[in-house]
């Protein structure tokens, strides 16, 4: 019995890297499909070779995860990178920090990154401000110059790392320069809507060094948090966390009470207000919800 991570699952067939430089296509064992159990994209897997000449196996067992994600679907991720472009397309702000509530509720750190610093440096500089104010590790990158490329290599090193954004901010060129066996087709974004076609189609594992894996998304333009209660939002923005406990009232959802410390914050530059926009759209969105029971 061999152990290995699945890196690709496309139509019952299960992709399985064995750590070193082989990957196996295996069908998962009908004992899966009893416990309804599905395999997913980063399990670690025990699997037995039926053909070592044509590379082929069967899964007989998906060994215990430390974490699962609904959105992508994937197991053991150590970090989320996530990606958008500082300008074509423009960042959108709220779906950023959609992603990062999300990851946040899943305990899963993350790296936010802006890639084509070549067209816009100064307006990179001024993203990368307002997420290290929020607490976030923030970066600066450029697949056309190679700018910053390094530090993502060291920020990847020994861990799996799911790769997540919108279409056409080149995460499909990352991964070409990061790992040029992938072969991914990179696509341009549409002059006439100021979008990216998708070009990432399933989700994906690239094996890049010793314990280093990375996991490419298929790119996304919304994402709606449907199962948070809207009280508890608060607690997923780390510079809101840090001053809680200092309101007048407790339980403040930083809104319309009184002598909220995060709105006394947001009046002293502490908290930027971008931020705090989208949180209270998110707040009402979710509170809309429960209201009407979707």
């Amino acid at each position: 019995m061999k152990k290995g991570k699945i890196i690709k699952g496309i139509a019952g067939f299960y992709y399985v890297h064995d750590g070193h430089d082989k990957v196996y296509e295996c069908k998962a064992k009908g004992i899966f499909r009893n416990r309804r159990v599905k395999p997913l994209v980063g399990d670690d897997a025990a699997f037995e070779v039926l053909s070592e000449e044509e590379g082929l196996g069967n899964i007989a067992e998906i060994l215990p995860r430390k974490n699962t994600l609904l959105r992508p679907a994937a197991a053991n991720v150590d970090q989320a990178l996530v990606i958008f472009a500082v300008k074509e397309p423009d960042p959108n702000l709220n779906l950023l920090d959609r992603f990062l509530v999300m990851m946040e509720r899943e305990e899963i750190p993350c790296q936010v990154c802006f890639n084509k610093a070549d067209l816009d440096k100064q307006g990179g500089e001024s993203f990368l401000k307002l997420y290290e104010k929020a607490g976030y590790s923030a970066h600066l990158f450029s697949t056309y110059t190679g700018e910053g490329l390094l530090e993502l290599r060291n920020l990847l090193r020994g861990k799996t790392t799911v790769m997540a954004g919108p279409s056409g901010v080149g995460k499909s060129s990352l991964v070409n320069l990061l790992h040029p066996e992938a072969g991914m087709e990179t696509g341009s974004v549409s002059e006439k809507i100021g979008r990216g076609r998708h070009t990432t189609r399933h989700t994906e594992l690239f094996f890049l060094e010793e314990d280093t894996f990375l996991l490419d998304t298929p790119g996304f333009s919304s994402l709606e948090l449907t199962d948070i209660p809207c009280e508890r939002l608060r607690f997923y923005y780390p510079e809101f966390l840090r001053l809680e406990g200092s309101c007048r009232f407790q339980g403040c959802i930083h809104g319309k009470e009184p002598d909220c410390a995060v709105k006394r914050a947001l009046k002293e530059g502490k908290v930027c207000r971008e931020r705090y926009e989208n949180y209270l759209l998110l707040y009402e969105e979710l509170k809309s919800k429960k209201r009407y029971g979707r």
